[in-house]
């Protein structure tokens, strides 16, 4: 481009109006610089843009096929400018994030349903991982944040933030519910059938170091592959079962199940979010950032 866009938005200007005048007025401009833009256009060109006449200025063959390239250009910019501002004001765009299971229950529901009330024009894509799987796809890129429980081990080109603590418990139903009137050591929990995440999520890895502190090997009697497989296999007296205290209270309220309480209470978890530390966030992630920090903070809603 031999000419700076400047000349070319005058240029658009002139050819819109087909007038000097009109397009100086639009512009905020002063008729001679107008004038002098275009012959200088024309000079560096090599060829007349426009034909003068006392009713204005109409665009040569040549002043034709540049307009309808500079219009072309002038319209994409336009739509640029709208969509960035559009994104500013959150009132489009789009943020992917990974969710473990356990995060999602725990913290990010009402925070999504908030977040998609204030701001309907935003798409969210939420992929259902595990605490690995979510490190992984955020190093590879295909996600913008993730949320995940602990325990949790991160390299140093992802940012981890603490959001929320939770806790633990442990669960049984009818046949159980004489465990729930007095306190019990995980040897003597050991003992029950035990309901568990799989070998391969980050729940039993907590459970599997817990239960090592006392010298235990954990040896559940059912493994499943969600958290919330873990409820109803309790509820129908299967087993005991270690669950979030957010995620079964509603079940212990209907009395359909019973906390178990312990001599020493399980270690608190945490909730964390993650991000690349080398990718900036579009607008509409940082403010699902923003909104999801403001839950540890305290901060208005």
């Amino acid at each position: 481009m031999n000419s700076n866009w400047d000349y070319y938005k005058i240029f658009y200007f002139v050819g819109k109006h087909g007038s000097f005048t009109q397009a100086a007025r639009f512009l905020h401009n002063n008729q001679p610089n107008i004038t002098r833009v275009i012959n200088t256009l024309e000079s560096e060109l090599g060829c007349r843009l426009f034909v003068r006449s006392k009713k204005g200025v109409t665009l040569t063959p040549e002043g034709a096929k540049l307009f309808s390239h500079i219009e072309s250009a002038y319209h994409h910019i336009e739509k640029g400018e709208d969509e960035i501002t559009s994104d500013r004001l959150l009132e489009n765009g789009s943020v992917s994030v990974s969710i473990s299971e356990i995060a999602l229950h725990v913290l990010m529901l009402p925070i999504l349903q908030r977040f998609k009330a204030k701001h309907l024009g935003i798409r969210i894509r939420v992929f259902n991982h595990s605490t690995p799987q979510g490190v992984n796809a955020l190093e590879q890129g295909l996600v913008d944040l993730a949320v995940i429980s602990s325990p949790l081990k991160v390299s140093d080109s992802l940012e981890a933030t603490h959001v929320k603590s939770f806790q633990e418990i442990i669960i049984g139903g009818e046949p159980y519910i004489s465990l729930s009137t007095r306190k019990h050591t995980l040897q003597e929990i050991s003992s029950y059938p035990l309901v568990t995440q799989s070998h391969d999520s980050t729940s039993f890895q907590y459970l599997t170091e817990l239960f090592l502190k006392d010298d235990i090997i954990l040896k559940p009697s059912i493994e499943v592959t969600t958290t919330d497989q873990i409820l109803p296999i309790v509820e129908h007296g299967m087993g005991l079962g270690f669950v979030p205290k957010e995620l079964a209270m509603p079940s212990i309220e209907r009395k359909k199940i019973f906390p178990i309480p312990l001599v020493d209470e399980l270690p608190s978890r945490s909730i964390s979010l993650l991000q690349d530390k080398s990718r900036p966030l579009s607008l509409a992630a940082l403010e699902l950032k923003r909104e999801t920090l403001q839950e540890d903070q305290g901060l208005p809603k």
